[in-house]
């Protein structure tokens, strides 16, 4: 359901691709990624029923930059007045200075074979871009840290709550097995590695997963696939057992 609560202020607006996050309350709130062109209907309505008709965030918040995270950020942003934050090492993807890697549609998988559909170029944000700063939380998530975890793109980020343990894991995972097809289309609750086409560094997306799970984090919540509570355990098991795909474009660079 969109809008859901899925921890104390936090509730998912899951899209056609990927998820967004409305978090906070009606006195303060952000928007943590926006799905892909075309989602911020679905945002604003979800945002309407859980703050109000005249409610609007104090900011668009992106774990990165790719199409189906900021997708939706430029029209949410222009229409409700308020900026949008993003690492500095994914500004220049967003305004458009630099273009991210091609998607590896080489390796095994089922999401691999889907992203020759996917484009490689993002949106262009210009005029709402703000730089976050990773030791200063942007307006609104004040009662959370912001962890640098590259891999997937340069300047990915999560952000983690500590009262209650609460992860906004972007694509540094997932929570569904992106590689099946039968795990993609169910749905199915399920810790796995950062989506294989687009992540070009494998080695700080380990270091970024063991970051992570070094939180002890009890609610997972990521950029595609379900919410899953009491995940720690999981997400540990994920970084012990840590493997990039057999082979690929971005493998064959390490």
């Amino acid at each position: 359901m969109s809008g859901r609560e899925i921890a104390r202020e936090v509730a998912i607006v899951p899209g056609l691709i990927a998820n967004a996050y409305l978090v906070g309350s009606r006195e303060s709130w952000v928007v943590v990624d926006a799905g892909i062109p075309g989602s911020h209907r679905r945002i604003r309505r979800a945002a309407t029923r859980r703050f109000g008709a005249d409610a609007r965030p104090r900011a668009v918040v992106l774990t990165h930059g790719h199409f189906d995270h900021a997708g939706s950020a430029g029209a949410l942003a222009a229409y409700w007045g308020v900026p949008i934050f993003a690492h500095e090492r994914e500004l220049p993807f967003l305004n458009g200075e630099r273009e991210y890697p091609p998607m590896d549609s080489s390796p095994p998988g089922f999401f691999c074979k889907l992203s020759r559909l996917f484009p490689s170029r993002t949106v262009r944000l210009d005029g709402y871009l703000e730089e976050l700063r990773p030791q200063a939380p942007p307006p609104g998530l004040e009662e959370w840290e912001c962890v640098e975890t590259p891999g997937h793109t340069p300047g990915h980020v999560a952000f983690f709550r500590p009262a209650g343990g609460v992860l906004l894991a972007g694509d540094a995972i997932t929570t569904m097995d992106l590689d099946s097809f039968t795990g993609t289309i169910l749905c199915r609750p399920r810790v796995c590695r950062p989506p294989v086409p687009a992540t070009t560094d494998w080695d700080n997306a380990r270091r970024s997963v063991e970051r992570l799970a070094a939180l002890r984090p009890r609610v997972l919540a990521a950029g595609h696939g379900p919410p899953i509570q009491d995940g720690a355990a999981e997400l540990q098991s994920l970084a012990a057992h840590f493997a990039p795909p057999p082979y690929g474009r971005y493998v064959q660079a390490r």
